[in-house]
């Protein structure tokens, strides 16, 4: 089993930034992944960035150059950076894991933390 704590989120004007945290803790594999995912409200669930344990990223095409994926491997955390945000970005974010090395597996998810893109 594996448990994820996520923490960020919140209300931000366009163009801002916000960081989101996940920590994970439990049956860690040492080749991983773990990223994020969001859905929008009446939209389905959209992976959003994932990193792996190597530290090789993927983003999705609507994030590239303004949300930036890392990871701290001593403490089993991502952080997921979101700069220059816009309001189709409005979503509720969830942090995946997935014991292996596929960027579209997710074995584990998070609560869901709401990111809200408005002024």
């Amino acid at each position: 089993q594996v448990q994820l704590v996520e923490s960020g989120g919140g209300l931000v004007q366009p163009g801002g930034s916000l960081r989101l945290s996940c920590a994970a803790s439990g049956s860690i594999f040492s080749i991983n992944v773990m990223g994020w995912y969001r859905q929008a409200p009446g939209k389905q669930r959209d992976m959003v960035a994932g990193i792996n344990s190597g530290g090789r990223k993927l983003y999705a095409d609507s994030v590239k150059g303004r949300f930036t994926l890392s990871r701290d491997n001593a403490k089993n955390t991502v952080y997921l950076q979101m700069n220059n945000l816009k309001p189709e970005d409005t979503a509720v974010y969830y942090c995946t894991y997935a014991g292996d090395s596929s960027y579209f597996r997710v074995d584990y998810w998070g609560q869901g933390t709401q990111v809200t893109v408005s002024s």
